[in-house]
């Protein structure tokens, strides 16, 4: 069983920078990949960023440039850096990985960007 718990989130001003953290425990196998998706108040989750366990990345248009991730394989755990916030990145944010043939979510991360 794999336990993934997300931190960073909270309040910050359009233009402001966060980073989150996605950190896994349990049975984690060296070969996997993360991504980080978001669900804003009464919209689908959308995924924001991935990165493999090779470290190859791909990012939403709406977040390229502004947003990075990246992973420590030695703590098995994943960032998303946030920079140039805008009101319409507020939503909670998740990060799900994918090891073999199985999955697992996050409980989530709330990021409000607001004035």
């Amino acid at each position: 069983q794999v336990q993934l718990v997300e931190s960073g989130g909270g309040s910050v001003q359009p233009g402001g920078s966060l980073r989150l953290s996605c950190a896994a425990s349990g049975s984690i196998f060296s070969i996997y990949a993360v991504g980080w998706y978001r669900q804003a108040p009464g919209k689908q989750r959308e995924p924001v960023a991935a990165i493999t366990s090779g470290g190859s990345t791909n990012y939403a248009d709406s977040v390229k440039g502004r947003f990075t991730i990246s992973r420590d394989g030695s703590k098995n755990t994943v960032y998303l850096q946030m920079n140039s916030l805008k009101p319409e990145d507020t939503a909670v944010y998740y990060c799900k990985l994918w090891m073999g043939n199985s999955t697992y979510w996050g409980q989530g991360t709330q990021v409000t960007v607001s004035s």
